[in-house]
C-alpha cells in the first residue's frame, strides 16, 4: 500500500519537482520505504512506496519495456501472478516480481478494458507519453482513494486530499454541501470533499484525462437485478461461498512480509480468520481493541475466538483519555468531519499492528453490507410490516428483538420513545430512501449548531435526498426493499465512511494495508444473487454465512447478539483528563474566527457536558459533540494551519525523467 500523487498540465512546463516531493512528503505515513517521481513535460508522478512485494526491486515509478508508458499505484492486484503469465504468453517482458509492473501491460493489452481483468483493491494513474494521456483508475467499492482537482487545464491528484492542498495553486476552504451531508447522512453522499473543488474519483469508474477535457466513466457498479429464490439449494449456495471466501483469503495472503488478522469477536473477523489459520497459517498472528469501558468491550468474544482457533494474539485496552488524545491525529488522517469517535481505537489498533512489525492485516469488513448484518435493514422490515397495519400494538413489540436493552428499563419511557421514533413517516413506503429517511432526518437535526450565514448555504435534506435519488440505478425500485437498502448502506457508507475514515486512514496512518475477503468483487456480485431470505432471514441477519461459519466457529460466537462496533464519546473530551485543545476549540474566541457553528448553541451543548462530566445526554449531542470538535479541527488543521505536520525531507528520492 503506498500514496500517489500528480501533476498534468498541458498549458504549462512548470517545474513540478518540488511541488510533488512536497505531495508525497505528506503522505510519508503511507510510503514510508521509498520515494519516486517520473517527469516529462505535461506530466509528473509521484509515489511513496510502502513495499509488500519484490520488497528490493518494486520501486515506482513503473514502466514498460520501451518507456513509454509508466505506472504509480497504491494498493494491490490481488490476482497479479495470473494476469502476469497470460501477459507474458502473449509476449510482454518484466523486470520486476511486483503486481504493479501487470498494471503498465494489461494497459497496453486491453486499454481502458483492463479493469475487467482485475481482482483487487486499488487507484492508480497510468501516463501514455504517446498518447499524451493519463488514466485515472479506482477499485470496484472504494477500497484505496484517489483525489483530484481540475482547473484551467490543469488536473493534480493524489491519495490523500493534504497532499493536493499542498499545491498553492488549489484554494482551501470547506465545502459547506459537504458539511450538510455528513451532518445528515453521516458522509458524502457522492464525490465530494470536505474541500471545495476538491473530488473523489468514483468507486468502480476510470477517468481519462487529455487535452480535450477529463472523461469519467463507469466500468462496475453493484446491482441486484439477478437474484433468483429459486436457483440453488441452500446446501449449495453454501458450499459456493464457502470455496469463495477461502478463494478470496487465499489470494489476499499474497505478501512477502507477514500477514496478520483483525480478531474483534465478532463473526465477520472471526471467519476470515478460520480460514487463514486452517487452511494457510498456522501460526497466525491476530490483532484486537477492548475498552475500559466495558459497555463497548468484546473482550471476553475476543478470548472465546483466541481460544478455538490458537492464534498468536496481541490487543491493546482503549481508554476515553487515550481517544481524547488521539482524535486531533485522527481528523489530520479522515480529512474529513466524523460524528463518531469508533475511527479512534482503529487509529490505536494499527499503531500495535505496525509495532509488531506487521504491514499487513486482513479483516472483516463488508460482511454486514454484504449479507446484511445491520440493524438499519431489520428496522426497515419491521417499519414496512408495521406500515401494513399503522394502529397495530404487536408489530411495534418487534422492535425489541432489534433493541432488547430498551425494553429491560422498565418504566415505559424509553419503550414508547423508541416507538414513536420508528414510527415517524410510516407509511412513505413508496420512498427509494425508506430505509433511511429515519436516520437522515433525526442527524439533520444537528445542523442546528452551525452558523445561519453558513446553513444559507447548505442544501436541504430534500434537496440531498432527491439529488441523490436522481443517480440510483434505473431498476433500483424493482429490486427488494432490503436490496434498495444494501444498496444505499454500500454506495454512502461503505465507501465513504467505513473504508476511508475507519479504513485506509487508519490503517495507513501508520503504514499498516488493510485487506478485505468479504469485498471481493465476486463475493459482492454471489451476494447480490442470494435469495433475500438467506440474507436476512425473519430478522436473523447473515443466515448464509452462519450456515458456512458453523462447522469451524464455537456456536458462543456465531449465535451472539449483534453489537456493533462503537467506542466511548462524551467522557473522552470532558472530565478529569479534559484535552486542552477541547476547550481551545470550543470557545467563543474559536467558534468566532471559524464562523461554521452558533457560539451560543455549542456554549450550551459544551456546559451541559461539563455539568455532568462527560455523563452525556442523548445520542444525538455525543454525535453533534463529536461532529463539530472534528469540524473545528479540520478548520484548525487545513485552513488556519496547513500544514499541521513537518513535511519530511526525503533521502531516498529517486527521479525519473524523460
Amino acid at each position: 500500500m503506498c500514496g500517489i500523487a500528480g501533476i498534468i498540465n498541458y498549458k504549462s512546463s512548470e517545474d513540478k519537482q518540488d511541488l510533488l516531493t512536497r505531495m508525497i512528503g505528506l503522505m510519508h505515513h503511507r510510503g514510508p520505504d521509498a520515494l519516486g517521481l517520473y517527469l516529462n513535460g505535461a506530466a509528473g508522478l509521484g509515489h511513496a512506496r510502502l513495499s509488500i512485494l519484490d520488497l528490493s526491486g518494486g520501486d515506482q515509478p513503473i514502466h514498460n519495456e520501451d518507456k513509454t508508458i509508466w505506472v504509480v499505484f497504491n494498493g494491490e492486484i490481488f490476482n497479479y501472478p495470473e494476469i502476469r503469465q497470460d501477459l507474458i504468453n502473449k509476449g510482454h517482458r518484466f523486470y520486476t516480481r511486483t503486481d504493479t509492473e501487470v498494471l503498465v501491460h494489461l494497459y497496453e493489452a486491453y486499454g481502458t478494458d483492463m479493469f475487467a481483468h482485475l481482482n483487487g483493491q486499488f487507484a492508480f494513474a497510468i501516463w501514455d507519453q504517446n498518447r499524451g494521456t493519463v488514466l485515472l483508475g479506482r477499485d470496484r467499492v472504494g477500497i484505496r482513494p484517489l483525489f483530484y482537482h481540475l482547473q484551467n487545464g490543469r488536473l493534480t491528484f493524489a491519495s490523500e486530499v493534504k497532499a493536493i492542498l499542498a499545491d498553492p495553486q488549489v484554494p482551501r476552504a470547506i465545502d459547506p454541501e459537504t458539511l450538510a451531508e455528513i451532518f445528515s447522512c453521516w458522509a458524502p453522499v457522492d464525490t465530494r470533499t470536505a474541500f471545495r473543488d476538491v473530488a473523489q474519483l468514483p468507486p468502480g469508474s476510470y477517468a481519462l484525462y487529455s487535452q480535450d477535457g477529463l472523461k469519467i466513466e463507469s466500468y462496475w457498479t453493484m446491482g441486484f437485478e439477478d437474484a433468483d429464490p429459486w436457483r440453488h439449494s441452500l446446501t449449495d449456495l453454501t458450499d459456493e461461498l464457502q470455496a469463495l471466501l477461502q478463494d478470496a483469503t487465499r489470494i489476499r495472503l499474497r505478501a512477502d512480509v507477514p500477514v496478520g488478522s483483525y480478531l474483534s469477536g465478532g463473526l465477520d473477523s472471526s471467519y476470515t480468520t478460520s480460514v487463514i489459520k486452517r487452511k494457510f497459517n498456522n501460526d497466525l498472528c491476530t490483532f484486537s481493541v477492548t475498552f475500559a469501558d466495558e459497555r463497548f468491550d468484546e473482550a471476553a468474544y475476543q478470548d472465546t475466538a483466541v481460544e478455538a482457533l490458537q492464534t498468536a494474539h496481541r490487543k491493546i485496552k482503549c481508554r476515553e483519555q487515550d481517544i481524547g488524545e488521539a482524535f486531533p491525529k485522527v481528523i489530520w488522517h479522515t480529512e474529513i468531519p466524523i460524528l463518531r469517535t469508533a475511527p479512534v481505537p482503529l487509529f490505536l489498533l494499527s499503531r500495535l499492528v505496525r509495532e509488531s512489525d506487521f504491514k499487513v492485516v486482513l479483516t472483516g469488513e463488508g460482511a454486514d453490507e454484504m449479507f446484511a448484518g445491520y440493524n438499519i435493514f431489520k428496522e426497515d422490515r419491521v417499519r414496512r410490516f408495521w406500515a401494513r397495519n399503522p394502529s397495530s400494538t404487536l408489530r411495534p413489540m418487534l422492535l425489541e428483538r432489534l433493541y432488547p436493552y430498551v425494553f429491560a428499563q422498565g418504566d415505559g419511557k424509553a419503550k414508547a420513545y423508541l416507538e414513536g421514533f420508528f414510527k415517524k413517516n410510516l407509511d412513505q413506503v413508496d420512498s427509494p430512501v425508506y430505509s433511511h429517511m429515519l436516520r437522515w432526518h433525526n442527524t439533520a437535526q444537528l445542523q442546528g449548531f452551525f452558523a445561519e450565514p453558513l446553513r444559507r448555504q447548505m442544501p436541504s435534506l430534500t434537496q440531498l435526498t432527491e439529488r441523490f435519488q436522481a443517480g440510483l440505478p434505473d431498476a433500483f425500485m424493482s429490486w427488494h426493499p432490503l436490496s434498495r437498502a444494501q444498496y444505499i448502506e454500500s454506495k454512502i457508507f461503505l465507501s465513504n465512511y467505513l473504508l476511508s475514515s475507519q479504513g485506509d486512514r487508519m490503517a495507513m496512518a501508520n503504514s499498516v494495508e488493510g485487506r478485505y475477503p468479504f469485498l471481493d468483487h465476486r463475493v459482492i456480485e454471489f451476494a447480490s444473487r442470494l435469495p433475500v431470505t438467506h440474507r436476512l432471514n425473519g430478522l436473523k441477519e447473515k443466515h448464509i454465512l452462519k450456515q458456512v461459519a458453523r462447522p469451524h466457529l464455537p456456536a458462543r460466537l456465531i449465535d451472539r447478539p449483534k453489537q456493533p462496533y462503537r467506542a466511548p464519546i462524551s467522557k473522552c473530551f470532558f472530565g478529569d483528563h479534559e484535552p486542552a485543545y477541547v476547550q481551545e476549540l470550543l470557545s467563543d474566541t474559536a467558534l468566532e474566527q471559524t464562523g461554521l457553528f452558533n457560539p451560543a448553541r455549542v456554549t450550551r451543548l459544551v456546559t451541559k457536558c461539563r455539568q455532568r462530566q462527560g455523563q452525556l445526554l442523548s445520542e444525538r449531542e455525543n454525535m453533534a459533540l463529536v461532529g463539530i470538535l472534528a469540524t473545528q479541527l479540520l478548520d484548525q488543521q487545513y485552513i488556519r494551519d496547513f500544514p499541521a505536520v513537518a513535511v519530511p525531507q526525503p533521502d531516498n528520492l529517486k527521479v525519473f525523467r524523460a
